[in-house]
């Protein structure tokens, strides 16, 4: 798994989102700013992104860090 991959599974789950992922192929950092976080709180937009990314999470990728915005935040 390489932060490309992991990039184009949450922009498919999440068209429009801005994503930048960066990471060493088991440990991840991800900003996403999504207009779907909008009234949400931390642990919803995090469940959100970790839905795009199925049975990926802890199988293929073992740690991912997340930034969670709204557009306009």
């Amino acid at each position: 798994m390489q932060p490309e991959d992991i990039k184009q599974m949450i922009e498919t789950g999440l068209p429009g989102a801005r994503v930048s992922v960066t990471g060493d192929g088991h440990h991840f950092e991800a900003e996403v700013v999504a207009r779907e976080f909008t009234g949400k709180g931390m642990l919803q937009r995090h469940q959100i992104v970790y839905g795009t990314l199925g049975g990926k999470m802890g199988n293929e990728i073992h740690a991912l860090s997340l930034r969670t915005l709204a557009p306009e935040e």
